[in-house]
């Protein structure tokens, strides 16, 4: 495996994708820095300082923990990239329910270039959803004691000392721009980097928090003051070997398959003879990804923050208790969310699996399945065999989705625990599941290179046509300049901080 990355960067193109994406990953992170214009940067360091010595016990993190997932922290540091990639996740998840509702929508994504058509729409709609959400964000900034993923910050000072319509203005439309930005860089690493762009900025976002979860389970287990409990070294090992388990696992069901027998008959064309031979059929157990927990992580985190922007609903009686239900360590929480996977799973499937079309294409080429008949007796048994599938594999979901409030009433956490938030869950499913994906992409370059892949016996198992794009790998001259602007940036950050710390 060594040697395989060390491979990656002999091959020209591949090692262009790479930097180009390493470039942008840079430049999403400093996005989610650059605080909104308006807002005093100063209350937001303040408390957010106040943030690293918080107990790892509070049950805060709950919506935290989701926002983090498609915001990477941008809604609670004020960013540009505040709203990050939510209004597109959730213009998707509308565009993909009309389509299945509406059937000129269904028509258009079969014909030529209409799936481009229907990305287009989910733009447009991208950008409307971004709207309406800029304006609930830049109205929240205003009063930012009463929404979850600021509590305390009001005691550091006002936040927006001007909060006039000009500024209103112009902080919708930096939060506009911003999210229209993150979905053009997202397009530029699926076009020139490696990976998808959408995943990969959501993998981004989530491995920024990684740091602040293990510094704040090293506090939880091992406490700088109080009694030590000598039983918390034990069950520290007890939770690194659980996550050790829970990746294995979802790795295997990500890559497991049902492989279904194709024979081809025997054709005799001229003096050659074609077919005879038996080649397999591969459906994979978790067919849908992680789409399916990332569309339900999307809707379950619109109503908490809908009743906290809304006004004149956030601080009554009974949006509190619905926000404590809807949050991450309710009891509906985990019901919805349950629900919304697996009925996201099926309509995943529904969606991208054609078991017609399959039969269809296997009678035209003389392709059978051993003891099934073909043409719709095929499709019937393929949709049979994937809905049996798409249970097992949606069934695992939903348990991972669990996982972490089960791992923190065992050891003593609050579901909405940072820590927990990588011990199961949304953030386990996406990172795994994006890592194989960005790992397939490498392996099969390294491939076609005549280079060993990652493991020397067998390859990893999934898509492999992400790489056969209609352009190449960014211009070498681009990446050049995207790295040296990044680095005039770094020694400014560099050196705002040494003077910052000098003056204090």
């Amino acid at each position: 495996m060594i040697s395989a990355f060390a491979n990656t960067w002999k091959i020209p193109e591949l090692r262009d994708r790479i930097l180009f994406t390493l470039a942008l990953i840079v430049i999403i992170r400093l996005g989610v820095h650059i605080t909104l214009p308006g807002v005093d940067a100063t209350v937001i360091k303040a408390w957010l300082d106040s943030l690293k010595a918080a107990d790892p016990k509070s049950p805060t993190g709950g919506i935290t923990a989701l926002l983090t997932v498609f915001s990477g922290g941008g809604l609670q540091k004020a960013g540009i990239f505040a709203l990050g990639i939510m209004p597109y996740i959730s213009a998707s998840i509308m565009v993909q329910l009309m389509t299945a509702v509406i059937p000129k929508l269904s028509v258009l994504a079969r014909e030529d270039g209409g799936r481009q058509k229907i990305t287009q729409y989910t733009r447009y709609i991208t950008i409307l959803i971004a709207i309406v959400q800029g304006v609930f964000a830049a109205m929240s900034l205003n009063n930012p004691e009463q929404i979850p993923y600021m509590s305390g910050i009001e005691k550091f000072g006002k936040l927006v000392p001007d909060p006039s319509y000009t500024w209103m203005g112009m902080t919708v439309l930096t939060i506009v721009a911003g999210t229209v930005l993150l979905l053009w860089i997202a397009d530029q690493i699926t076009e020139k980097g490696i990976g998808n762009g959408t995943s990969i900025i959501i993998t981004v976002n989530i491995i920024s928090a990684l740091p602040g979860a293990l510094i704040q389970a090293w506090k939880f287990f091992v406490p700088s003051q109080g009694v030590v409990n000598p039983f918390n070294a034990i069950w520290m090992v007890v939770m690194i070997a659980l996550l050790l388990v829970v990746i294995a696992a979802t790795i295997s069901i990500t890559q497991a398959q049902r492989r279904i027998a194709v024979q081809y008959a025997k054709r005799v064309v001229g003096r050659k003879q074609f077919g005879g031979q038996t080649q397999y059929l591969p459906l994979k157990v978790n067919y849908a990804g992680v789409m399916p927990i990332i569309f339900a992580s999307a809707v379950l985190s619109l109503p908490p923050l809908m009743l906290q922007w809304i006004p004149g609903i956030s601080g009554q009686p009974w949006a509190v208790k619905l926000y404590g239900q809807l949050s991450e360590g309710g009891m509906w929480f985990y019901i919805l969310g349950g629900i919304g996977i697996f009925l996201f799973s099926y309509f995943w499937v529904a969606m991208m699996f054609q078991p017609s079309q399959i039969a269809e294409d296997l009678k035209r080429n003389g392709g059978y399945i051993p003891g099934v008949r073909p043409g719709k007796p095929t499709a019937d048994f393929l949709d049979f065999t994937m809905t049996r599938l798409t249970f097992a594999g949606a069934f695992f979901m939903v348990a991972l989705f669990v996982l972490p409030v089960v791992t923190g009433h065992l050891v003593g956490l609050p579901p909405g625990s940072l820590v927990l938030q990588f011990f199961g869950g949304t953030s386990l499913l996406i990172m795994v599941g994006v890592v194989l994906d960005v790992m397939r992409q490498v392996e099969t370059q390294l491939l076609q290179k005549h280079y060993d892949g990652f493991l020397r016996k067998g390859k990893l198992k999934g898509r492999y046509d992400r790489l056969n794009q209609n352009s190449g790998a960014a211009p070498r001259t681009a990446i050049v300049y995207l790295w040296t602007v990044i680095a005039i940036l770094i020694v400014i950050g560099i050196t705002a901080y040494i003077y910052n710390s000098s003056a204090h």
